[in-house]
């Protein structure tokens, strides 16, 4: 029958894997050397990792390998090899990021499973069908998700729902946090978060502190423990319910694992009972790693200061007798798969064992056990001279299974007792068996080479044009109707982008007649996290909004994307920087969708901003980038939520500040980084990349600010040169790249 739920365990190392299935882990995720989101895990080598997926499979489990970063244009000819080998050992699914990637991968591997990783915030029923129909198998839910949220995706559409239910909280929304990435140059994207949430900041509000910095933890969240909710995850259609922590010890993936198996195994034995989870086992997870306590997270509330730490989110030890209790059960434990085996000794024909086991393998998603049987022989058994061979002789030596995968619950013997065998001989019998009845057990796992990568290596064909001579819009976007009054009497801008929050919806045409009047493309942009609890209010208002007359919706999220296409504005949607597009393969895949243009990520350098840009491309040349992108309010968790926006900083050790923006309609906030990107002394460069479109994004300046930057540009754009400069900006990721 089909497994009604599946326990997931983080593995950062092959040693860890062995814990896990150990504790009772039904699956375990693991990177390999290359392309997964902790770079700094001890990431298995390939040829360890090979053996794995095979330990995997002889005992029932399953593992998944994380390919959940952004790749650049060059990493993308060097995925087909990465991964084939892991295809051909058997690999149960790939955990993906990347359109590029998830496109490659299903066109290379059809019959490989994706799952679609959390940094794609898929975050509503749209986005999950979506994914469905490019053929994911499986969607890695946000964390910042609802119980109702999923429970309404699970009903939507029949992919499976995998979600966490232990471990650490991003304060940002995965795949939206660029804070390590801008700051210190160590992408989240890419594998190696630095944690700046972990890092103390004081809040100030006009100028006055209300929050200092030793109480300033403001961005640390609580770890996630879920136990107490299990049954309602479940209930709610969570099939895989994730552990978080590839970046922890055995002791703790293990430990985590145990107490998790033992409390879903009590709920699934009957679902009805009353569920209870000890106060000794509540103590014993706190004891295997906690910052100041833990939080169910957001599948109850929204945000709130429960679930955040304040003070220095320092480790809190438990006791070590439970920790003791896990390293003597559950460290250096391998499991053993029973196997039941005859062996016949007779003078004058070889020495043979026949072997059988029951194979797990997978039918139509539900596992089965097929019954698999091999026999071997190995030299001549001759007549005994002396002392004949006797039962318990052979017995002794077919018993050192060692290290293998094996152990006998079974084992007749059959001679005649008037033979000999050379010792040397019986071993050979023993070793030839096992390979051999581990080879008949893992032959419906491996798989044959699929047609070569080659054939899908389509190198970018850009048609060779002096770009300078080509028409180049200038876009301005603005988030107050002070900015947008600005931006109006620019008559070198050709298109306006008011966010969605500028006014109420109502006042939107009198917003695009304005632009028009002016000689202006008005587009509308969407919140920058779109989630399905958010869908009504703009389906309420949607026949307002197409009925505008914007020429176009910039959205930063698959949903937003997928729902401005459904219900607002179809063949007229664009993709922000946030909806990724590192690679060529990336870019075909929004293309397909009917992606109007794209924003060119933040995080490339000159380089592989060219190999990626094309005609349909556009370049942010001035804003300041939002760093983190929360359901958390920096407003609430301080002064009390005011249901209304207000303006925070946030000022780190270094008296670096960083604007905080609450948008109230969706709940959630924005930190902005502490200088504002300007590539006004690139511009020559710039100008050299295929693009449809540059961008000025204003987000926090007043309209003195706006007129020093709007003046260099206007000279960029009349003439291509300035004498001006900016100051107190930076050239973000354009000189260096993230790693």
């Amino acid at each position: 029958m089909k497994q009604i739920a599946e326990l997931l365990a983080p593995a950062g190392s092959v040693e860890t894997m062995y814990a896990a299935f150990a504790a009772g882990a039904d699956a375990v995720y693991i990177g390999g050397s290359r392309f997964g989101a902790r770079a700094y895990a001890d990431n298995a080598e390939s040829e360890s990792l090979l053996d794995a997926i095979d330990y995997a499979h002889l005992h029932g489990k399953k593992l998944y390998l994380t390919v959940n970063t952004l790749l650049k244009e060059q990493e993308m000819d060097e995925l087909y090899e990465y991964l084939l080998p892991f295809y051909r050992q058997g690999l149960d699914a790939v955990i993906v990021q990347d359109f590029g990637v998830f496109r490659s991968v299903r066109e290379w591997f059809p019959d490989l499973a994706i799952h679609a990783s959390t940094q794609m915030i898929m975050s509503g029923e749209l986005s999950a069908e979506k994914l469905k129909e490019l053929g994911a198998t499986r969607i890695v839910t946000p964390r910042e998700l609802s119980l109702n949220e999923i429970r309404s995706i699970h009903k939507s559409c029949d992919l499976e729902i995998e979600s966490f239910v232990h471990g650490a909280l991003c304060y940002c929304y995965s795949g939206q946090c660029l804070f390590s990435s801008i700051a210190g140059g160590r992408s989240g994207n890419r594998g190696r978060c630095a944690q700046p949430c972990r890092m103390a900041y004081s809040v100030e509000q006009n100028g006055k502190v209300i929050l200092p910095q030793q109480k300033g933890y403001i961005l640390s969240p609580k770890d996630l423990c879920t136990i107490e909710i299990l049954p309602k995850l479940i209930e709610a259609g969570v099939y895989s319910l994730k552990i978080e922590g590839r970046m922890k010890k055995p002791e703790y993936t293990a430990g985590v694992v145990s107490i998790y198996r033992k409390y879903l195994d009590r709920y699934l034995a009957n679902p009805k009972a009353p569920y209870r989870v000890s106060e000794a086992d509540k103590k014993h997870l706190l004891g295997l790693f906690n910052r100041k306590g833990f939080t169910d997270g957001y599948y109850t509330r929204h945000n709130g200061t429960s679930m955040i730490t304040y003070t220095a989110p320092d480790f809190r030890a438990g006791e070590d007798v439970f920790l003791e209790k896990i390293r003597t059960d559950y460290i250096g434990t391998k499991l053993k798969e029973n196997i039941k085996g005859t062996v016949k000794i007779y003078q004058g024909k070889p020495a043979i064992l026949s072997v059988t086991a029951a194979a797990a393998c997978e039918d139509g998603n539900v596992s089965v056990l097929q019954k698999k049987e091999i026999t071997v022989s190995a030299g001549m058994v001759q007549e005994a001279k002396s002392r004949p061979l006797t039962k318990e002789a052979i017995q002794k030596q077919m018993e050192k299974l060692g290290d293998t995968d094996f152990s006998w619950e079974s084992l007749m013997i059959e001679t005649d007792e008037a033979s000999f065998c050379p010792v040397g001989v019986l071993n050979e019998l023993r070793r030839a068996g096992v390979q051999s009845i581990k080879d008949e057990l893992l032959k419906v796992w491996h798989r044959e080479s699929v047609i070569s990568g080659e054939t899908f290596k389509e190198k970018a064909q850009k048609t060779v044009t002096d770009v300078q001579d080509l028409a180049l819009i200038w876009h301005a976007s603005a988030e107050t109707k002070e900015q947008f009054e600005v931006l109006l009497s620019q008559d070198w801008i050709s298109q306006v982008t008011i966010d969605s929050h500028i006014c109420e919806p109502d006042q939107y045409e009198k917003f695009v007649q304005k632009a028009h009047q002016a000689g202006k493309m008005c587009f509308l942009y969407l919140p920058k996290v779109f989630r399905q609890e958010n869908e009504p209010w703009y389906l309420e208002h949607k026949e307002i909004i197409s009925a505008a007359g914007f020429d176009g919706i910039l959205a930063s999220t698959p949903e937003a994307w997928l729902f401005a296409q459904k219900y607002l504005l179809p063949g007229k949607v664009s993709a922000d920087h946030s909806l990724y597009s590192w690679n060529t393969q990336a870019a075909k895949e929004l293309s397909s969708w009917g992606n109007q243009y794209r924003t060119l990520s933040v995080e490339l350098n000159r380089k592989e901003l060219e190999a990626s840009a094309d005609l349909t491309s556009e370049l942010i040349v001035y804003g300041r980038l939002p760093m983190m992108v929360s359901a958390q309010c920096i407003c609430k968790n301080t002064i009390g939520c005011k249901k209304q926006p207000v303006e925070l900083t946030l000022v780190d050790r270094m008296r670096n500040r960083f604007p905080v923006k609450n948008n109230c309609r969706e709940c959630y906030n924005v930190i902005y980084n502490s200088l504002p990107l300007s590539l006004a002394d690139q511009w020559s460069s710039v100008r050299t990349l295929s693009l449809r479109s540059v961008r000025l994004s204003f987000t926090t300046e007043t309209q003195t600010q706006m007129a020093e930057v709007l003046a260099v540009y206007k000279e960029l754009a009349k003439t291509g040169k300035t004498s001006a400069k900016l100051e107190n900006t930076t050239r973000g990721h354009y000189k260096r790249g993230a790693e």
